[in-house]
């Protein structure tokens, strides 16, 4: 005798995900990107994608539509800025928060208020509570869990 057992398991998954906030991190550096998305999402705050390669990063961002992406500035082939500024031009995209993310500034940089195409920026290495205020403080209300 065969018998269809249907599981829903997909509905939950996709339910837990709208309830948090989506950010995509693009860096070069696998294991920045890796280690970072582990530590955000043991926060269980965020739902996080990585994208290693520049010149793909658009690309993956018109597919993923994240509330935030956290973007390093140095990256061979395709830097930060070119990256922010396919963004930027995006309509679907354009009003997508963005933080870089380098070690080409320091911290006192990063407090001092300034930005870097417009943009507000974090300095590498940076601590994990750091990365989240950071995150938290450039996210739109929409995308934060309790928000609109």
């Amino acid at each position: 005798m065969n018998r269809n057992v249907e599981a829903n398991f997909f509905p939950q998954i996709v339910e837990s995900i709208k309830e948090k906030a989506c950010i995509l991190i693009i860096d070069n550096n696998r294991d920045f990107a890796h280690s970072a998305k582990l530590a955000l999402e043991r926060t269980g705050r965020y739902f996080i994608y990585e994208e290693n390669d520049g010149s793909k990063a658009h690309q993956t961002a018109q597919g993923l539509k994240p509330d935030l992406i956290l973007l390093d500035i140095a990256m061979p082939e395709t830097d930060g800025g070119e990256v922010a500024a396919r963004i930027e031009s995006d309509p679907t995209l354009n009003r997508t928060p963005i933080v870089f993310l380098t070690a080409l500034v320091t911290k006192a940089e990063t407090k001092s208020g300034l930005q870097i195409q417009g943009h507000p920026f974090l300095a590498k290495p940076i601590s994990i509570p750091e990365l989240v205020a950071g995150i938290e403080q450039s996210l739109p209300a929409r995308a934060v869990k309790g928000g609109l």
